[in-house]
């Protein structure tokens, strides 16, 4: 057996598969970011900028009590916030192994993953509530030249995020943070949105309001349920089955292996591991049977780039597998009859 972690710790890494990456947790970043000097930079301007625009437009909400403003405006809040527990649970997940934590931090990622769909849910339920509220007790919007400048603001913001996230994606080969520019581009629209309730208040439709208000609350409910779908399948080890299919050939090419028995993939954070079960010729010495391991590795680590760590387990034809690691049936010093599984 053998237990390799990747040495190319570079850019280089994130130009092929970073399909399999992407946990859009509501926000401006994919942990998988974080791993790379330029996306952690991006990350930051994307975070301050958001939440410039989100502050422009609380001030004109506390002015004009516009529903769809104070909607818009808390989804750009959340979209700026969700930077700081991805920021801290990386650096928590950065932390070396130890006795206690033997795999180390990385699940911390998860977890700030799953608070953030909280606070989503949170979000969705509050506007909502108030904009409920609003259809069946309506209010006046004033400034509504303000709600408009504001609406403006937050689509030209978001615009500006998602064209840059976009470029330094593409400059870093992160498919990841070209896709969380597209968000940001949707996010513009949605601010595009609160326009649209303005001018039906300036007609003499005072409910045009609290309607794009539930309009926008739809839009951050399916986010937060995409969101807590792809948290809730890493926090239980999901993958997807493509990977444990890429894994599979890949070690399968390495010269020496006569089968593949069985793979496992999890995530740790933002990094893929992986085990592996091969079949080798069983009158190999040891030493030529760890030499196929590393070939395994080396094989499953150049060829795919969004796994991180691999253990390898060299079976003899006869025992492949993780079956033929059972202790079956047996009785001991006293004991009664049991088995290890």
């Amino acid at each position: 057996m053998i237990r390799k972690n990747d040495p190319h710790n570079s850019e280089s890494r994130f130009a092929h598969g970073l399909k399999h990456l992407h946990l859009h947790a509501h926000g401006p970043a994919d942990p998988s970011l974080l791993a790379v000097e330029r996306g952690v930079w991006a990350v930051k301007v994307s975070f301050l900028a958001l939440l410039a625009t989100a502050l422009i437009q609380v001030v004109i909400v506390l002015r004009s009590g516009s529903m769809a403003l104070l909607a818009d405006t808390i989804h750009n809040l959340g979209d700026a916030a969700t930077a700081v527990p991805l920021w801290v649970a990386f650096r928590l997940g950065q932390r070396p192994a130890t006795k206690q934590f033997t795999y180390g931090y990385g699940r911390a990622e998860d977890l700030a993953g799953l608070a953030i769909v909280f606070v989503i849910i949170a979000s969705a339920v509050f506007t909502g509530y108030e904009s409920i509220m609003r259809l069946f007790q309506p209010r006046s919007v004033g400034f509504l030249w303000a709600v408009i400048l504001a609406s403006l603001i937050g689509f030209v913001g978001n615009e500006a995020v998602a064209v840059f996230r976009m470029k330094v994606g593409r400059e870093i080969g992160s498919a990841a943070l070209v896709a969380d520019g597209y968000h940001a581009r949707v996010d513009g629209l949605t601010s595009l949105a609160v326009l649209f309730g303005a001018v039906g208040v300036w007609a003499g439709y005072p409910r045009a309001d609290p309607l794009v208000g539930l309009l926008i609350t739809i839009v951050i409910l399916q986010i937060g349920w995409k969101s807590g779908r792809v948290v809730l399948t890493r926090l239980i080890d999901g993958v997807d089955p493509e990977v444990v299919d890429d894994v599979r050939d890949a070690a399968a090419r390495a010269s020496g292996v006569e089968e593949v028995a069985g793979v496992k993939v999890r995530w740790l954070g933002h990094r893929l591991h992986a085990e592996i079960n091969v079949i080798v010729d069983p009158d190999l010495s040891v030493e030529r049977g760890h030499d196929i391991a590393k070939e395994v590795s080396h094989q499953l680590l150049h060829g795919l780039a969004y796994l991180s760590d691999a253990t390898v387990h060299i079976d003899p034809p006869r025992s492949p597998g993780e079956a033929y690691h059972r202790v079956e049936n047996h009785s001991h010093d006293g004991l009664p009859d049991h088995s290890h599984r």
